[in-house]
């Protein structure tokens, strides 16, 4: 059996296209959360670690933050603690939150670190708790009806908002040459564990960070109009002209507000990438075309 072989020219042309992003972007931060397909198929997850290796030999400072929602789900279910959610936010009580530091804190963090320094690379697993990296306080839920004088207040539990972010943990790794594995947890005034979304994690600590990039991946292709078209080298003020014709609803919003809130604080860009693509973070740094869509504050 004969395989197709790439030709010379193909693969010099993909390294020459990938130089000039490899000279801007030496020294920057890229902020990437890890979550979906991506996560859970075998191939998806070694060509990640894969990306965040090679970003890091060619001199970027990549920061992971990783879900878990479906691992979590799963070691719940085994252990016999039914699952309930409110606008998709998983009610945390004290049992759930134990399971999500199981989960999140050693199982995900540490498999993610074992792929990435199987790969050659030098990663360090860390909770939001450790060097007080993340400070947190319990989310606040509102739901109001015409019919209601003040709105109920609905109780989810354990989880939380980010409040504050010391970014010295982080610093030190990167400086030493590590690769941050970092699992949403944060922790509150009183040491109390605080699940926190992952997309937000990331977002904020695009922020703090002053990151190049933050790095969004997803089980879609990006942002698609009405064609399903995937749209890119958009403005805030286009995606948010968007939201308001109700291009862009429902699931992907929470992400959006994200990448939006990024890009108007400090972040150069932020991308909504296709994670069910094998090297798709690789594809959206180094290639002219991309993987997803792009948000920035200049035109694409």
């Amino acid at each position: 059996m004969s395989l197709t072989r790439p030709r010379s020219e193909d693969i010099a042309r993909i390294l020459t296209e990938a130089l000039p992003y490899i000279q801007r972007f030496t020294g920057k931060t890229m902020v990437i959360k890890f979550g979906g397909n991506a996560m859970v198929d075998e191939q998806l997850k070694r060509s990640f670690a894969r990306d965040i290796v090679l970003m890091r030999l060619v001199g970027m400072n990549p920061v992971v933050v990783h879900g878990g929602g479906p691992q979590i789900g799963k070691l719940l279910g085994q252990l016999g603690i039914e699952s309930s959610f409110v606008d998709g936010m998983r009610v945390t009580d004290s049992a759930t939150m134990d399971v999500v530091e199981m989960v999140l804190g050693a199982a995900v963090n540490k498999e993610i670190v074992s792929l990435i320094n199987d790969a050659g690379g030098r990663a360090v697993g860390i909770t939001g708790k450790d060097g007080s990296l993340i400070r947190a306080t319990k989310l606040v839920v509102e739901r109001k009806t015409p019919d209601m004088e003040a709105p109920e207040i609905i109780d989810i539990g354990h989880v939380g908002e980010v409040s504050a972010i010391d970014t010295r943990v982080i610093d030190m790794l990167t400086g030493g040459g590590f690769i941050p594995v970092i699992a949403p947890i944060g922790a509150g005034a009183g040491g109390e564990s605080y699940n926190i979304n992952a997309d937000l994690v990331a977002g904020k600590l695009a922020e703090v960070l002053r990151a190049e990039k933050l790095m969004l991946l997803t089980n879609v292709a990006g942002l698609l109009d009405d064609q399903g078209r995937v749209m890119t080298g958009l403005t805030p003020e286009q995606v948010e002209h968007l939201i308001a014709t109700g291009v862009i609803h429902s699931g992907m919003l929470p992400k959006i507000r994200c990448a939006l809130s990024a890009v108007a604080d400090s972040v150069t860009s932020a991308h909504i990438i296709d994670g069910r693509v094998a090297h798709a973070v690789l594809l959206e740094v180094f290639t002219d075309v991309g993987v997803g869509t792009l948000i920035s504050r200049q035109p694409g």
